[in-house]
């Protein structure tokens, strides 16, 4: 496990920049012209940055993040 240190400033940043990346994960997880192994490996990248996110940010910012279940079986 690797650790780093971080003043206010740069955890907004890193916030910031989390956030878009979900939101262009989620979009790109939504559309229905990427398949196979393109959308999965959207999927596990969604997962892995939305770990990260959870350590930055509160639960009601999670929330907005979450994807939906019912999606997921589509």
């Amino acid at each position: 496990m690797l650790g780093f240190v971080l003043n206010e400033k740069e955890v907004k940043e890193m916030e910031y920049l989390l956030k878009k990346e979900l939101e262009e994960l989620l979009h790109d997880i939504e559309d229905h012209r990427n398949e196979g192994i393109i959308r999965r490996a959207m999927e596990e990248r969604y997962q892995l940055v939305f770990k990260i996110f959870q350590r930055f940010s509160n639960p009601a910012d999670c929330v907005k993040y979450m994807r939906n279940r019912i999606s997921n079986h589509k």
